[in-house]
């Protein structure tokens, strides 16, 4: 058994999870998972630097991961950083940063790296099931990009492409420093296009039509699988390989992308980080779904927090 520490930071939020890993057994036993909105891609599509603002929130994050850390004493720490991060000039900043901090050197991994985690950290504990055919398409929705992976034992093709939440929403849905609420007809066509512009790309490299069972990542899918279950509040263990049909997807993100901020921040399962957000990465979704050929999603709470977790132990 080893203890380990996985830190994911993204363009929107900076994750932890402390496990106890079991590699003869396959077993990951988790002590801690924690995430926090940080917005460290604040503005990174427009200047092409990290804000000093969204370095200090990140910071303070870090500063309170540490501490977890040192309270259940992991042996192993590995600190990756994904889009945001990858996409700055001042990205030094940021690594001496996390340095001081939890002692660990951030690896700004490529979008293939991090495809490889994503899949692992999702597919581990989905070998067996009958129910879900492969090969499996692992799709993680973050802020910054998305990564698509194919596989069935292992990853067989990946691609990442910038069509993060948090990207589109910057590069669409802001107007004069703020997001258009709800979002004009002719800037949901322009993300709409770009979405399936990326597809294309990521296309060229990987057979998304191929696979047989969707598997879908991080915050933005989650939120809509809470959406879709009416839950009162988050609840990790309701959402963790719920399925959503297609038709859900689509309903949900056609009322999200009509509302307005105060309607989607008053949807009970909704992170406040996620308000503004959320209906760019629901339509990534609904643009993949219908892409593939998807008739669901299945929704995976476990992602590249702990394939970077396996990768320690």
């Amino acid at each position: 058994m080893t203890r380990v520490a996985a830190v994911d930071c993204g363009t929107n939020s900076i994750r932890l999870l402390i496990a106890d890993a079991h590699p003869e057994t396959g077993e990951l036993v988790q002590l801690d998972r924690r995430m926090t909105i940080v917005r460290l891609g604040q503005g990174v599509d427009r200047t092409g630097r990290l804000a000093p603002d969204a370095l200090e929130r990140t910071f303070a994050a870090c500063r309170e991961y540490a501490a977890a850390i040192e309270e259940h004493g992991a042996e192993h720490v590995r600190f990756v950083a994904t889009s945001a991060s990858r996409d700055a000039e001042n990205r030094d900043e940021f690594v001496r940063g996390v340095l001081d901090i939890l002692g660990v050197e951030p690896e700004v991994i490529s979008g293939d790296q991090e495809a490889a985690f994503s899949f692992t950290g999702a597919t581990k504990e989905l070998t067996g099931r009958d129910d879900l055919a492969r090969p499996y398409l692992v799709v993680d929705i973050g802020g910054g990009s998305t990564e698509f992976v194919v596989g069935a034992e292992g990853v067989s093709a990946a691609r990442s492409v910038d069509i993060g939440c948090v990207r589109m929403t910057e590069r669409h849905l802001v107007r004069d420093g703020a997001v258009t609420d709800p979002p004009t007809e002719a800037q949901i066509a322009a993300m709409r296009a770009d979405i399936d512009a990326a597809l294309d790309l990521a296309e060229k490299t990987v057979p998304l039509r191929e696979a047989r069972t969707l598997v879908g990542l991080a915050g933005s899918v989650t939120t809509v699988s809470a959406i879709a279950q009416d839950l009162p509040e988050y609840d990790s263990e309701a959402i963790h390989h719920s399925r959503v049909p297609l038709d859900r997807v689509r309903e949900i993100t056609t009322r999200l992308l009509a509302s307005t901020h105060a309607e989607r921040a008053a949807i009970p399962s909704m992170h406040p980080g996620r308000v503004d957000v959320i209906g760019a990465g629901a339509l990534v979704l609904l643009a993949i779904m219908e892409r593939t050929g998807a008739t669901e999603v299945v929704v995976s709470e476990h992602d590249i927090l702990d394939g970077i977790a396996w990768s320690i132990a």
